[in-house]
């Protein structure tokens, strides 16, 4: 059995808050069939590519905030993505901004197989941001406010015979830069973290000291230092350039477990990136250097598990 499958990042470029649903979605079509017709069998959206980035902006009324929510998925907003998805036979990660039927909202991603199956569902663990808005500033980080914190862990689960049977992760944007949920990815196994990602071109707390440039950095090395110390392929992917004058970082990237970038986008705007994932060469890191039975130490971990802040000596 192959287990070598071609996969696409499929970068965003910016969604403004005056574009409609249907002029947003059909350029997700696009972006599906461009991967497709690159051979592509799963293609990578962002986090939340169905609208722009709304948690930058103080929203006042419910009525409003429910129009950036989907009640499910796909829904009558979405659903000829699926349709389409599915005619073509590709499978696809999605970013999603989730209302249930409770009335919890979630930054949530699903991942749907060739046949339009969801394979498996992530809620966003690590929320940056604040409640309360920031007074004084244009543009605010208020995950925190919009969004409660994902209550599903970090659940793998298995690609379709089709695939090869990968065991896959999602992670979304800010989780990436955290290496506790890449490590109980690792532990089960990951071979392919799938992530979507909307982050800011400048410190969205306010600080002076972070360039675009810094961020694409860290955005590019956090991915490639977790894919290598899991031994797994990554892809990471942005929507990205200015949103009504909040500027988004680009630098999607499809990474090798040994950390390499294998492909990265090189615009601000709507690019397919392309490669060709060997699930085999996970062997390499997970049977010696990051052989976890061999290796790890458990005992030793307790902190990361107990403590929330730093606790400095005495």
């Amino acid at each position: 059995m192959s287990r070598i499958l071609r996969i696409a990042g499929a970068q965003m470029g910016p969604n403004q808050k005056a574009d409609s649903r249907k002029a947003i979605l059909e350029r997700m079509i696009a972006l599906l069939e461009q991967a497709a017709g690159q051979g592509a069998r799963l293609v990578v959206f962002p986090e939340l590519p169905f609208t722009t980035f709304f948690p930058r902006w103080l929203i006042e009324t419910t009525q409003e905030l429910d129009t950036y929510f989907e009640r499910e998925l796909p829904g009558p907003n979405t659903a000829a993505l699926f349709d389409r998805a599915r005619e073509l036979g590709v499978g696809m990660y999605v970013g999603y901004a989730e209302l249930t039927p409770q009335g919890q909202r979630f930054n949530s991603a699903v991942t749907v197989g060739p046949d339009g199956t969801i394979l498996g569902k992530y809620r966003k663990i690590h929320l940056p941001g604040t409640v309360e808005p920031r007074p004084g500033d244009r543009f605010q980080q208020l995950e925190k406010r919009y969004f409660e914190y994902g209550d599903m862990g970090f659940p793998a689960f298995r690609g379709p015979e089709s695939w090869g049977r990968p065991v896959l992760g999602m992670l979304i944007c800010n989780d990436r830069r955290w290496p506790e949920g890449w490590r109980v990815y690792g532990l089960q196994g990951v071979e392919l973290m799938l992530i979507g990602y909307n982050s800011a071109a400048y410190d969205p707390m306010g600080g002076t000291t972070e360039s675009a440039e810094l961020r694409t950095f860290h955005s590019t090395l956090a991915v490639q230092a977790n894919a290598y110390m899991n031994a797994t392929w990554a892809v990471s992917v942005a929507k990205a350039g200015n949103e009504d004058g909040s500027g988004l970082i680009g630098g999607s990237v499809i990474v090798d477990p040994n950390g390499v970038v294998v492909a990265q986008a090189t615009s601000l705007g709507d690019e397919v990136i392309v490669a060709d994932v060997d699930f085999d060469a996970c062997r390499q890191g997970k049977e010696k250097m990051f052989n976890f039975a061999a290796h790890r130490r458990p005992q030793w971990y307790r902190p990361i598990i107990d403590q929330v802040g730093a606790v400095p000596p005495p």
